[in-house]
């Protein structure tokens, strides 16, 4: 008896397979599922704060940064991840939604790391626009996002799409679209062995860690949990709960990204490690990964945030302490001079 588990046959991308021509996807419908509830999350912190803003102003930054992640998603999902250079050579195809028959497909190719810089940057400009204080609403921002984002990855999921690498483990899964191998190769063979699968072909489809859903496990539910439950209720100064959005959701990426296959076209960038070594097996963790080197910047980029927030907070509060004690000084000599 095979050990691994076949993708459900019962999961179709479309909402409606009965209908190929009506363009409605489970991906889509998961992205505005993502929005709503990362919308609903952010809205109550603004409510139970009693922030005093409007509804039009609470709903304009969440729209600033859905339109920056998809702008930043997209750029960076198709001129930084695609090899071939056909969305350099033709940029009117990065926004175009439609294959060459016409048909509707969406958009395919969204970077996360991408988005993040999309997000950061539409919020800051509408922030500057509104005078707000953008670090309050972006750490309002940081610790509603991994909830909203469980449910992306639960898309990519459904459209069986972006699979893990080959794996013996008993919960690994037969991904319909997944890459066939040889199986004459010995590696073949020997992860069919410990399968219990047979080879009726001559290519063979092997089971895979479904590392869609242990992004969407670990860094949307346990992530936004840790955000939600510890880092808000506790953050020390404000910028506290991005820096630790930030580094959190690197390091957990960083560790999924062994399990994850690397872009065929790309591999593995840093190669100190087997530089042989195959991208659809794990086999060394010194080869590294785009998705791996963009993580690391996040790590850092998110601890030295959170370094130089603490310097600032010091300072700021410093500030307020002497300003206080001079105040207390001067009401205490008008307090003297009116004994007098």
């Amino acid at each position: 008896m095979p050990l691994a588990i076949d993708f459900p046959s019962w999961i179709h991308p479309e909402i409606f397979p009965f209908l190929p021509k009506l363009p409605l996807r489970w991906y889509g419908l998961m992205y505005l599922v993502a929005f709503g509830i990362t919308y609903l999350l952010f809205k109550r912190q603004v409510r139970t704060r009693k922030l005093g803003f409007s509804d039009d102003t609470v709903a304009g930054f969440f729209l600033a940064a859905i339109l920056g992640l998809i702008l930043g998603a997209r750029l960076f999902g198709t001129l930084l991840y695609d090899p071939t250079g056909e969305y350099w050579r033709q940029p009117w195809l990065i926004f175009w939604p439609f294959a060459d028959g016409g048909q509707f497909i969406g958009f395919r190719g969204m970077s996360f790391h991408g988005g993040l810089v999309g997000v950061v940057a539409g919020t800051v400009l509408y922030a500057k626009r509104y005078k707000l204080d953008y670090l309050a609403w972006a750490d309002m921002m940081a610790v509603s996002v991994p909830l909203g984002y469980t449910f992306g990855r639960l898309g990519n999921f459904i459209n069986a799409e972006l699979w893990g690498k080959v794996s013996t483990a008993p919960w690994a899964m037969v991904f319909p679209g997944a890459q066939r191998f040889p199986a004459s190769q010995a590696w073949v063979q020997d992860v069919m062995e410990k399968t219990g699968m047979a080879a009726t072909q001559a290519m063979v489809n092997l089971p895979r860690h479904p590392s869609q859903l242990y992004e969407a496990l670990f860094e949307g539910v346990l992530l936004w949990l840790f955000l939600w439950f510890t880092v808000r209720k506790r953050s020390p100064f404000k910028g506290f709960a991005v820096g630790a959005y930030v580094a959190g959701y690197g390091l957990v990426r960083f560790v999924i990204e062994y399990f994850r296959e690397p872009d065929a076209d790309m591999g593995y960038i840093i190669k100190l490690g087997d530089p042989a070594a195959s991208i659809h097996l794990y086999s060394t963790p010194w080869n590294f990964s785009m998705g791996q080197i963009l993580c690391v910047l996040m790590i850092v980029g998110g601890l030295g945030f959170i370094w130089i927030r603490s310097k600032a907070a010091r300072r700021e509060n410093s500030l307020l302490a002497a300003a206080q004690a001079e105040r207390a000084a001067i009401d205490l000599g008008r307090k003297r001079l009116k004994k007098r």
